[in-house]
């Protein structure tokens, strides 16, 4: 059963802490004096063991087929989080624990190793952090994305990475060194410019602010970067889209992509909440806005529309994206190169962690 704190914990983004759709049981917390008691706010990393670390995908509307996602849960604790119903299959709430309980796999690099040594192995881009951030605050003690870079690197495999985060300038060295074999593209995702809206939708993410020059800096290493406004949410950012592509494109970004805002499953009460709370008088206007893009509906989960939508707004959308993008000429990524490709000898260990204890 739901519960919802008087004011939101500092630095989260759900309000509340819904039990998961596989559950047969609700469960209320009550206190003697019958009050729901003070929620735990801190952050436990939780080792999670994997057999294999490559994602196959079959979706027809994103850019790529295999994906490799380090983390499980987000400490950004962006609201609109598209991932956040994944945490339910592991008993967990796609609410606060998403954002509090971060699963990691361990021993993501050496699975890597292992998985790109296969002799029947193909060589096409892996798309790192699409599902949750790669840079996410546990990577900066975890160094996970880390590790899995100097794999790719070692074996000059193709990657795209897509962060909200600053801490992606850490990995400069390997990324510049990668951006001239062709075989890094990067995207920043920014939904809005505006620092106060950002902290609410998104608490723990870098602010807009210094994403633009996160993607500054990427582009004055020449590594190939692009803008990503996801996502555009009716009634809320969509009139920043122009602004966001133009600053970005100032800033050196060489492509541009847009995504609607997706409510699917538990994430639909997840972001009314958010938005009854912290925009109350504009609440009903968003979600109706929102409801015209998807016939009806707050949400449609159908291939080419759940991303983009459909009708006259959504074709106005795609209208105003592209008449921006031509005005400020993005030129777009050169292919990342796959010829490259050698298979990289075993050089992590088969446990990273060996004295990790949650």
């Amino acid at each position: 059963m739901s519960r919802v704190p008087p004011e939101p914990l500092r630095g989260r983004g759900s309000l509340s802490l819904p039990d998961n759709r596989f559950e047969r049981e609700e469960r209320e917390f009550v206190s003697e004096e019958g009050t729901p008691p003070a929620l735990d706010n801190a952050t436990r990393l939780i080792p999670e063991t994997a057999r294999t670390i490559i994602t196959e995908n079959e979706s027809p509307d994103v850019g790529f087929s295999r994906s490799i996602n380090p983390y499980r849960g987000c400490e950004h604790g962006c609201i609109y989080c598209y991932a956040r119903p994944s945490h339910a299959t592991v008993g967990l709430s796609p609410g606060l624990d998403f954002e509090r309980r971060i699963l990691f796999k361990k021993e993501a690099p050496a699975l890597l190793e292992k998985e790109l040594s296969r002799r029947n192995y193909e060589p096409i881009p892996l798309a790192l952090g699409v599902n949750t951030d790669a840079y996410q605050p546990a990577e900066e003690s975890l160094r996970l994305t880390r590790g899995l870079l100097e794999v790719l690197d070692r074996a000059n495999h193709p990657v795209i990475l897509i962060s909200k985060s600053s801490l992606i300038e850490r990995d400069l060295d390997l990324l510049s060194s990668m951006a001239q074999r062709r075989l890094v593209h990067v995207h920043i995702s920014i939904p809005t410019l505006n620092d106060d809206l950002s902290h609410r939708l998104e608490p723990r993410a870098t602010t807009p602010t210094r994403r633009l020059e996160t993607l500054r800096r990427l582009a004055e290493a020449r590594i190939p970067v692009g803008v990503l406004v996801a996502p555009v949410i009716p009634g809320l950012t969509c009139h920043e889209l122009e602004s966001i592509l133009s600053r970005s494109r100032e800033a050196g970004a060489l492509s541009a992509e847009y995504s609607l805002l997706r409510l699917p499953l538990e994430v639909r009460d997840l972001f009314i909440e958010w938005l009854e709370r912290h925009f109350p008088v504009k609440s009903q206007a968003v979600l109706s806005r929102l409801r015209d893009y998807h016939g009806g509906k707050v949400y449609e989960g159908r291939f080419g529309v759940r991303m983009r939508g459909e009708g006259k707004m959504a074709e106005l959308l795609a209208r105003r994206m592209d008449i921006a993008t031509r005005r400020l000429n993005y030129p777009g990524m050169a292919r990342l190169d796959t010829q490259q490709f050698r298979a990289p000898l075993r050089h992590f260990s088969s446990r990273l962690f060996p004295d990790f204890t949650p």
